[in-house]
């Protein structure tokens, strides 16, 4: 059987055996049949059951609780979205645009309140982000970000900061100011996830682990294939594996994987803090088209994240993926560079996994009243708040309910599906090496690819 505690540092520190629970041994029947046991599904069974005690909700996964990004990812709760709110003005209108800033906003208020009456103890510490712009070539990036908020109307939800004004929270080397945003909470994501299965099971729902659903059923009496048999649905299915889900014949092309990967500091000592100045409990990142995100940890260490695995042909997930030496030597190195005063620092962990990403980067929670098939999916990496209102919206879909969550953008949108192969291998691959080469043009001060702008439109379409 698998060591899941070696996966990441969160399912290492759980503070919980992780033997799994037992398996789908026979065909049966419920009322809601949930494809995975992470963030997605696990958040729709809760808010399922909360409002229809009597109903019968079962969760499906291939691994354990948590296996998946909802065990692996950078520890952010955060009302940050996968599409900016200036272009999901463009693409929805001004008010949609408000109302889905201001719904993920309240998601991170959301969760914590669960955190509190559920007792799950995920370390929540809603100390806010600081964006930064690390070299003159970012500021522009995060004045258009805060322009965007306040054509919105939601001034009060950011804020620029001097360099100087950056400074006096963290000193990171080369930054010429910050964008600060209230609404972001530092989660233990693994204590989370596995505190949101006990919860559903305590109102009610069963959890199948180490059972593949090898294919899914649309229909009158829609159903989840396994080797052990079919698990039928009266209400609905639910498809919540999100980057796995592409692991299915039918959605191979629904979503495309593409890996994060993650070094994880020892514990700092106090002056080492000190020397830092990241005294409060901002999440931080920069603006770089690779993508940098850092959390402090409960137990005082650094947690640095970055894009860069190679995306594999053929939509490939494997476990080799998650510790990919280039990239986890590059992230060593840039952490050193933003803090020069750590170096020798040694870090204890490595690991990473697969995010969904949508053809359009646009998350959905949709319900198909015909085939009876629900999905939550798309995150782009944005998911351990997104999901909770994603499980919220299948929730009141499914069931009928009317609310105001049904009018967000994300309700019942459908993205579509990526191209076939070769091409989506040669995009990717390209795109990937050349929004390296952009990051490290402008780092440099050089001039920046004669190719920046195709690769630019190919990261936003």
């Amino acid at each position: 059987m698998k060591d899941y505690s070696t996966y990441s540092f969160w399912l290492e520190t759980t503070g919980e055996p992780l033997t799994p629970r037992a398996s789908l041994m026979r065909s049966g029947e419920v009322d809601v049949a949930i494809l995975g046991a992470g963030y997605s599904g696990l958040w729709t069974a809760y808010y399922l059951l909360r409002t229809n005690p009597g109903l019968r909700v079962a969760v499906v996964e291939k691994e354990i609780v948590g296996f998946g990004a909802s065990g692996r990812n950078g520890g952010w709760c955060s009302s940050k979205f996968p599409v900016t709110p200036g272009e999901l003005s463009r693409r929805f209108g001004r008010e949609a645009a408000r109302a889905l800033m201001l719904a993920m906003c309240a998601t991170v208020d959301e969760v914590a309140r669960i955190c509190e009456e559920e007792s799950i103890d995920a370390h929540f510490c809603k100390g806010g982000m600081l964006s930064l712009a690390r070299g003159a070539h970012q500021v522009p990036m995060i004045r258009a970000a805060f322009d965007s908020y306040e054509a919105l109307g939601l001034k009060e939800f950011a804020r620029l900061l001097s360099a100087d004004e950056t400074a006096e929270r963290i000193k990171v080397t080369n930054v010429h100011g910050a964008l600060s945003t209230p609404h972001n909470a530092s989660v233990h994501p693994g204590r989370l996830v596995r505190g949101l299965a006990r919860a559903v099971e305590r109102r009610g729902g069963v959890i199948y682990e180490q059972t593949n659903v090898t294919s899914f059923e649309g229909g009158p009496t829609p159903r989840l294939l396994t080797p052990a048999g079919e698990l039928r649905a009266k209400v609905a299915l639910v498809l919540a594996g999100e980057a796995y889900l592409t692991r299915l014949r039918k959605l191979h092309r629904a979503l495309m994987p593409m890996y994060s990967l993650i070094a994880l500091t020892e514990p700092l000592s106090g002056p080492q803090w000190s020397q830092i100045g990241w005294q409060n409990s901002e999440s931080i990142s920069s603006c770089r088209h690779t993508v940098d995100y850092l959390t402090k940890t409960a137990d005082g260490r650094i947690l640095f994240g970055s894009r860069g695995a190679p995306y594999l042909f053929g939509s490939k997930i494997t476990d080799a993926q998650d510790r990919h030496a280039p990239t986890h030597a590059r992230i060593q190195r840039l952490l050193v560079e933003w803090f020069p005063v750590l170096e020798g620092i040694k870090f204890t962990h490595f690991w990473g996994g697969p995010v969904g990403m949508p053809r359009d980067w646009m998350p959905a929670a949709s319900f198909d009243r015909d085939s009876r098939i629900s999905t939550a999916r798309g995150y782009t990496g944005q998911g351990v708040s997104t999901t909770n209102l994603a499980g919220r919206i299948l929730a009141d879909l499914i069931t009928g309910k009317h609310s105001e969550l049904e009018s967000l953008p994300i309700a019942q949108w459908r993205s579509p599906n990526w191209e076939p192969e070769p091409l989506r291998w040669l995009a990717v691959r390209y795109a990937q090496k050349a929004h390296l080469r952009i990051d490290e043009a402008a780092e440099n001060g050089h001039a920046r690819p004669l190719d920046a702008p195709v690769a630019e439109y190919l990261g936003k379409h």
